[in-house]
């Protein structure tokens, strides 16, 4: 029933095309197309992430700053743009970070309520830390989208429910113009998974290992893990084991010579990046834009329930047409 650009409905096609702002190296847009839409264009501010991904994907992706651009933009006055997604920058929301709203990046979760508000897409998804929920940036920004008309779908997700194997809780704000609030949750809710997902139920011994050595936060958290259970939350920094490291009471295993920190590369895998995905750049930029990024295969389930949603729409309004016309042929 979908096509690569378009849903059929009632012989009109409702557009799937979309365009990526704060796409970073790319999972956001990669899951929504290997869930069938087509990227039109991808915007972000950071030169060693568009570097990669270009490498990655066909259309094109633009240097510029998000809070500078509104609906007059090129990017919106050259593509019909049916859906807008995007992940403003987190830093201020996440607990590894500084927790200030007011640093400025916050602001950018304002920007793109600003510039959906302005080009009015008919659907947009905007991912987050889930600490976002509760901020005075969001308030803000959902009352924007609550006086352009939108209705709000609010679902924090974790990603080892959704075909990740890793702990990674995202909140996700769906919206449909014209659309009733909730409207879309039932879809993300009833397609998670029973259990979380595991490393090695994922990637099977490819890795080589049965356990790794992940760097806390604090040293109060553990360090050590097992590929039976989900890997935490991959983030942006990626360190060797200290050699004083003190054992964690929740540790799986014991310091040995064969225990070592995973490599960048099978960081982009828990982040279900492909193997075929290119990345090349400093290790220290591909660490960032690895953990920064949206896990594919959470990106895709999103977008599948998205398309699950939009099917039934149409379903729906075929068969209220198709009543009509038996209402007045009777």
């Amino acid at each position: 029933m979908f096509s690569q650009v378009g849903l059929k409905i009632n012989n009109q096609i409702t557009s799937l095309e979309i365009t990526d702002l704060f796409a970073g190296c790319g999972g956001l847009s990669l899951g929504f197309q290997n869930a069938g839409f087509k990227i039109l264009a991808a915007l972000d501010n950071w030169e060693p992430a568009i570097k990669v991904y270009a490498k990655n994907f066909n259309h094109p992706i633009i240097l510029c700053d998000i809070d500078k651009i509104d609906s007059t933009s090129e990017v919106f006055k050259n593509n019909h743009v049916n859906i807008i997604i995007g992940g403003p920058p987190c830093q201020d929301f996440s607990s590894a970070g500084k927790r200030n709203e007011e640093l400025g990046r916050a602001d950018l979760t304002i920007s793109f309520a600003q510039i959906v508000a302005h080009v009015k897409p008919q659907y947009f998804v905007m991912e987050n830390v889930d600490r976002l929920l509760k901020s005075n940036k969001y308030k803000i920004a959902r009352e924007i989208f609550k006086l352009a008309g939108y209705g709000l779908s609010e679902k924090t997700l974790d990603a080892s429910l959704c075909g990740v194997p890793q702990k990674r809780k995202r909140f996700f704000c769906i919206g449909e113009l014209g659309g009733a609030d909730k409207s879309i949750e039932p879809y993300l809710e009833a397609n998670l998974s029973k259990r979380p997902l595991t490393v090695r139920e994922y990637l099977g011994d490819s890795l080589g290992i049965d356990y790794y050595y992940r760097h806390p936060r604090s040293y109060k958290r553990r360090a050590i893990f097992s590929i039976d259970e989900p890997s935490p939350t991959i983030r942006g920094v990626n360190r060797p084991i200290p050699k004083n490291y003190q054992l964690h009471p929740g540790d799986t295993a014991p310091i040995s010579p064969d225990l070592r920190p995973l490599t960048t590369i099978e960081r982009s895998y828990i982040q279900t990046f492909p193997q075929s995905f290119i990345f090349e750049g400093s290790k220290t930029d591909l660490e960032q834009m690895i953990g920064n990024a949206v896990p594919v295969k959470l990106a895709e389930y999103v977008a599948k329930c998205l398309l699950q949603y939009m099917q039934d729409q149409g379903n729906r309004r075929v068969k209220n047409c198709t009543q009509q016309v038996v209402t007045q042929l009777c």
